[in-house]
């Protein structure tokens, strides 16, 4: 690994900027957080947005924000290892440096959600991407209506932030619903996917905006079923995370349709993207 005094910060936005490893831990088998010191002490970032991560000499890939907002000394990156970059982060020790472009892409409707109730539906690793507005939410409680927070996981060892789900569990203002798709003997909630928790969570849904985040294929059937209880399409978001390679909209990569997942994204109203989702192979 570099270090740090062997690297010259960049401000462009296709040259990455050297942070430090503060820490890295491990979240699943295949799942880890690392958090990251910027090199002026603070980036700022709005929910939703991502960065780009550079490994030297191996490459660089998108990774959704997953800390607080309201904590920008630390950049917090929540990351599924699936390849080689990623393999590459896992390798990562304090005090080494990782390359970072960004903040890229759109944010969380949060300052739509004003006065409204919110639902956050979230499938795995896709509670990473969201969690910064839940943070948001929390720290601005008394602006929103209800507030429900629905997680699928594969199976009980298979759920992130586990502690923090206890902990917005335990909260008299919050509703979080969890379900799994395969339970253990210790499991007692939900068995089955998280489209399931729609047809049952409390909220008005003519007065919600809802938050989504997980699979293509789970984002899909839950606005599906957010819009059959009566959510309109236009109040359901969408975290379109695809394979970036630029973060600016210049390579192609990130195409959906005639849309730019980095720079259009990756954020988006289920009324844009619902014809495309129903297109195989776009």
């Amino acid at each position: 690994m570099a270090t740090l005094t062997e690297l010259t910060p960049k401000l462009a936005p296709m040259e990455p900027v050297p942070f430090v490893v503060r820490s890295i831990r491990d979240e699943l088998s295949d799942t880890f957080t690392l958090e990251l010191d910027p090199p002026d002490g603070v980036f700022e970032f709005l929910p939703g947005q991502f960065t780009m991560l550079y490994v030297f000499g191996i490459g660089e890939v998108p990774i959704s924000v997953s800390g607080d907002p309201a904590q920008p000394s630390t950049l917090v990156q929540t990351i599924r290892g699936v390849g080689a970059v990623t393999y590459a982060l896992r390798q990562v020790r304090p005090g080494d440096v990782v390359g970072v472009r960004g903040p890229f892409g759109t944010e969380w409707p949060l300052a739509e959600a004003d006065g409204h109730d919110i639902v956050f539906v979230a499938g795995g690793i896709g509670l990473a991407p969201l969690r910064p507005a839940i943070y948001s939410v929390l720290a601005n409680r008394q602006r929103y209506g209800k507030v429900v927070l629905l997680y699928g996981a594969r199976s009980p060892s298979d759920m992130l932030f586990t502690q923090e789900l206890l902990e917005w569990g335990g909260r008299y203002d919050v509703d979080v619903l969890i379900t799994v798709d395969n339970a253990d003997r210790q499991w007692r909630g939900a068995v089955g996917v998280v489209t399931k928790l729609v047809r049952r969570a409390p909220f008005d849904p003519h007065d919600t905006v809802a938050m989504v985040c997980g699979p293509e294929v789970m984002m899909r059937f839950s606005a599906q079923e957010l819009e059959g209880r009566g959510v309109p399409q236009h109040r359901i978001h969408l975290s379109m995370e695809r394979n970036m390679k630029c973060g600016i909209g210049l390579c192609g990569h990130c195409q959906f349709g005639g849309r730019f997942v980095c720079w259009q994204g990756p954020v988006f109203s289920y009324d844009e993207l619902a014809p495309l989702l129903l297109v195989k192979e776009v």
